[in-house]
């Protein structure tokens, strides 16, 4: 029997486990089972709640709805700071979270019953150099690059921020979004290490996205993906440097600022725990 606590934030659902007393030592193949949303407890992902290391205070483990574990989750990170604070594994509003990117620092805003309403995490440097997203490319970034794909020509930007994201601003139908998700996604002669497909929309300074996540699918909410669309956009000029931006997605809303020097992006959001309980595997 293991205990587990169900999170979403803006619709990207998770569970969590802690794992600060025991390595939960889960199998690709329990992993997967936990996510099916007809045989399991249903989630895009599940996420380990883990002693800190490196100085942080906690740290996280995500592993995707197929059992593969990705280097980082916007939204993932988010819920783990509301459980990490909510439930007393950590002591401060204020820590550090260790992820598979480093130590990223989470600010938690607290409602009037004391428990986390929102959170700002500062995600980092987004990593622009081709090599390191990665994708195949000349040059020091892949901005606004015009290829063709599946007989569509597109414009691309690749952006990491510890995961990569193939972020596209075109106009395109919705028929040409349901198709080009996915063979972006697994195009591996373009992205070796597969990505996140980001198809986004700016209006009046607001960016509007649909996702097709790495491992999962088309998904209701990605911050990483909220994070590297802003970056991306700003590298555009389509929305301004060091503001805070509004981004829709589907599940809901965030507020992404990406500093003029490229050093930080700040992504701001809330996280809500659904139920807790006991599974047997």
């Amino acid at each position: 029997m293991i205990e587990f606590w169900k999170y979403h934030g803006i619709g990207n659902d998770f569970v969590v486990i802690d794992g600060t007393k025991a390595d939960p030592g889960l199998t690709p193949e329990q992993i997967a089972f936990l996510c099916d949303r007809n045989f399991g407890i249903g989630s895009d992902g599940v996420i380990y709640v883990n002693p800190g290391m490196d100085g942080s205070d906690v740290t996280m483990r995500i592993f995707n709805t197929d059992g593969t574990e990705p280097e980082m989750c916007g939204n993932g990170v988010r819920c783990l700071a509301k459980h990490a604070y909510d439930f007393g594994i950590v002591k401060s509003p204020d820590f550090v979270i260790h992820t598979g990117k480093g130590n990223l620092g989470a600010h938690c805003t607290l409602g009037a019953d004391g428990k986390v309403d929102s959170v700002r995490i500062d995600m980092g440097a987004p990593i622009l150099d081709p090599p390191s997203v990665p994708v195949k490319g000349d040059g020091d970034r892949v901005i606004d690059r015009e290829i063709e794909i599946a007989g569509v020509k597109v414009h691309i930007n690749a952006v990491s921020m510890g995961n990569p994201h193939c972020v596209m601003f075109d106009d395109l139908s919705d028929e040409d979004v349901e198709r080009l998700g996915p063979i972006i996604e697994a195009g591996r002669e373009l992205f070796p290490n597969k990505v996140n497909v980001e198809f986004a929309k700016v209006t009046d300074g607001k960016i509007d996205i649909r996702v097709f996540e790495r491992g999962v699918g088309w998904t209701l909410a990605c911050g990483t993906g909220a994070c590297a669309t802003t970056t991306a956009a700003a590298l555009n000029g389509l929305v301004p440097f060091d503001e805070p931006v509004p981004v829709h997605l589907p599940g809901g809303d965030l507020r992404i600022t990406v500093s003029k020097t490229l050093d930080r992006v700040l992504m701001d959001g809330p996280a809500r725990l659904v139920y807790r309980g006991e599974i047997e595997l």
